[in-house]
């Protein structure tokens, strides 16, 4: 479809420019650091952010789907009945900051609730994922101008020009929040507060504390989507580190872990096997565990008290009737 909206993609997003490729070997030399560091250690593990190549999304996407994921179709649906309620709540003339692309459809129902407003800046560490948000809401929203930011969202310092001097909303869902230990997640969330600005919103996605028959399942599906999304970040390291990891000798693991408030997930060794990642030598004895995700999980108080300690004072929250899940509107 024909459309009329400024989308204002930086060059190197719009076209496979030499600054790309040189970010696409950044990446994958971030990949390889993390990658043998973590093997080296123990306990083992791999960041969950290299989750996200090609077939990582999709398969993530896959899981969205699932009857025992709640999280993406609950925090929709709060989007869906409260939208208008929290447009209201932050005002009019934000500019929209979403840390992470996100879930374009779950953005698409706030710019739906916020609109008009002056420029969406999405902040995202991958160009592919960047391009292909703002090309999906490119087509949905008339008279959006659409400006990515091409960096680490957890540590980025500075916005577009377009943001300066008009009071800025931000947005993080998912419960993307959840992958970070507290200490990361008060990092994140004074960082924001600095970025966004004195008299800033935000708001985040937060999954709430609930029973583990509800919580395990929601990371180990029936079908066996959770378990190839998590060995695909071995067929990752495979397909771009030369790796040697045979899946087959490896299973899916997802844990309640009471004490820290979080679902805890790993690739577990089924038998003693050595392996090769660019040219070094794992060995694993049975039952060895890589660690590859932290999911933590709050009350509404619990987290009140991270974002207040953070620079953020709570404003507003919404829950599902089931309280499985919430949205949490905080100023700064």
């Amino acid at each position: 479809m024909e459309s009329d909206i400024s989308l204002d993609l930086p060059s190197d997003l719009a076209s496979g420019s030499a600054k790309t490729r040189k970010d696409a070997a950044q990446r994958r030399s971030e990949f390889a650091e993390a990658v043998l560091a973590g093997l080296t250690r123990k306990p083992r593990s791999i960041p969950s952010r290299f989750f996200y190549d090609a077939c990582g999304s999709e398969l993530f996407e896959e899981i969205t789907r699932l009857d025992e994921y709640y999280l993406t179709r609950t925090e929709t649906a709060l989007l869906q009945e409260y939208g208008p309620e929290i447009a209201e709540r932050v005002g009019a003339g934000r500019v929209l900051v979403e840390f992470g692309s996100g879930s374009s459809r779950k953005t698409s129902l706030l710019l739906n609730a916020l609109m008009p407003v002056p420029a969406y800046i999405p902040i995202d560490i991958s160009a592919d994922f960047l391009t292909e948000a703002a090309e999906w809401l490119s087509e949905r929203h008339d008279g959006l101008t659409i400006v990515p930011v091409l960096a680490d969202f957890n540590t980025t310092r500075t916005l577009p020009q377009i943001a300066r001097g008009k009071p800025l909303l931000g947005f993080f869902s998912g419960s993307t929040i959840g992958n970070l230990t507290h200490d990361e997640a008060r990092a994140f969330l004074a960082n924001a507060a600095r970025l966004l600005g004195k008299g800033s919103a935000f708001l985040i996605g937060v999954d709430l504390k609930k029973p583990v028959s509800i919580l395990e399942p929601a990371y180990d599906d029936a079908q066996g989507i959770t378990a190839a999304f998590n060995l695909n970040l071995l067929a990752r390291v495979n397909r771009e580190l030369e790796g040697t990891f045979d899946l087959a000798n490896f299973a899916h693991d997802a844990v309640w872990n009471e004490r820290a408030g979080r679902m805890e997930m790993y690739l577990v060794s089924l038998v003693r096997q050595t392996v090769n990642v660019l040219g070094r030598e794992f060995s694993f004895a049975e039952n060895e565990r890589i660690h590859t995700e932290n999911s933590h999980k709050y009350s509404v108080s619990e987290f009140q008290v991270l974002a207040a300690r953070s620079g953020w004072r709570p404003v507003e929250v919404w829950t599902d009737a089931d309280n499985l899940f919430s949205l949490h509107l905080l100023q700064a």
